[in-house]
């Protein structure tokens, strides 16, 4: 292992040509992510493709190629025992079932960083690792997950899939990111596959804005709304739908930002939840990940003639990033010390607007947390596949 990391070091080393680019806002954002990823490149090559065919839910309605998963925060009645679940807000049931989705996560987690790898190294083994996972989940008819969320976040007695799981793929955005990275730089191995690939994300973008459970998702007020738009931006990207992503551009403008936050840069629905610290982040980062995508600085400096603006949003939640003592309303009820990570929208922000501040903050945050609740709800982790 130790000859193996010191050949990937003197690769890195030895070939500027695939890492020597212009520093992002004054930083050398592809020296840290160097320093973050190398010591993970032995486990993420190592790291064998399980797609949700593998994985038995004994609860699903459907067929082994068929995401499941149920809801977080339902939980068995103690009034009724055997009925339909009842609603705990902010309390995650230990005993719901997660085998799709922590797959899933696996999933968004493996390729983009295999992805990030292979653009520092220009080593193909990286790439060739990336294809065996791209094409187990979208390609392979055995293994294949189908380009469909009708079964998610199911209740227990009450329904069998739901229009808010539709928020599950959000751990997917990355992974359309690092086939654009290979599609866009001719990555070993994805001409064999590309079809496949793009075929997968056509399939399910169609899926997400015409199916019921897509346009109800869409039309969310909270987090759930913007998660839909990052993820269809994100896949209508890859796919270069330019009126797709036109459409994304003016519902975050027209809709999401209006809506989601005040002149004083609060998120109130955020706010009001019972873990508003980790929501409040959460719904941030996929608000300044979408501006990023759909127009880069111009998004996230862009306000509504109130002064609504995503970079007011960060701007009020960054103090509270670097010191989370003066947290002005309660604290969450679960998983309180998890964050923040290295939330993207202090990188987003900060480049946008030339915040040293917030650039600095962003280096010194955990970019690799292992709490399995705190990285669910940390989908950005790869800068590279963004800048």
């Amino acid at each position: 292992m130790i000859a193996r990391r010191a050949l990937l070091l003197a690769a890195l080393l030895a070939a500027p040509a695939a890492w020597a680019r212009p520093r992002a806002g004054g930083l050398d954002i592809r020296a840290i992510e160097r320093r973050r990823l190398t010591p993970q490149a032995d486990a993420l090559l190592a790291a064998v493709p399980r797609t949700i065919a593998a994985i038995a839910a004994p609860r699903s309605p459907a067929g082994r190629q068929d995401y499941y998963s149920e809801g977080d925060y339902w939980w068995p009645d103690p009034a009724n025992p055997g009925g339909p679940y009842i609603r705990r807000d902010g309390r995650s049931n230990p005993d719901k079932f997660d085998g799709h989705r922590d797959a899933l996560i696996a999933f968004g987690r493996t390729v983009p960083a295999l992805a990030a790898l292979w653009d520092l190294t220009g080593e193909a083994r990286f790439a060739a690792a990336a294809m065996r996972h791209l094409s187990a989940w979208f390609v392979d008819p055995k293994t294949r997950m189908n380009p469909n969320l009708d079964h998610a976040q199911a209740i227990i007695g009450v329904n069998t899939g739901r229009a808010i799981g539709v928020i599950d793929t959000l751990q997917i955005v990355e992974v359309a990111r690092a086939a654009a990275l290979f599609a866009r730089r001719d990555a070993p191995g994805y001409a064999a596959i590309r079809a496949g690939v793009e075929g997968w994300f056509a399939e399910y973008l169609d899926w997400l804005t015409t199916s019921p459970f897509g346009v109800t998702e869409r039309d969310e007020k909270n987090n759930h709304g913007t998660c839909w738009l990052l993820q269809v931006s994100s896949f209508a990207a890859l796919l270069g739908r330019q009126d797709i992503l036109a459409d994304a551009r003016t519902r975050l403008q027209a809709v999401i930002i209006p809506t989601q936050i005040t002149s004083d840069g609060r998120q109130p629905l955020e706010l009001a939840r019972t873990k508003p610290y980790a929501y409040a982040l959460f719904n941030l980062d996929v608000l300044a990940a979408s501006a990023w995508l759909l127009g880069g600085r111009e998004l996230i400096d862009w306000k509504t003639p109130d002064g609504r603006s995503i970079g007011g949003a960060i701007a009020w939640m960054a103090p509270y990033i670097a010191d989370k003592t003066k947290w002005p309303l309660p604290p969450d009820i679960e998983y309180r010390d998890g964050f923040p990570v290295r939330q993207p929208s202090l990188l987003f922000g900060g480049l946008a607007q030339k915040r040293s501040d917030w650039l600095d903050l962003w280096q010194r945050l955990d970019p690799d947390p292992t709490i399995g609740e705190v990285v669910r709800n940390f989908p950005v982790r790869q800068p590279l596949l963004w800048l």
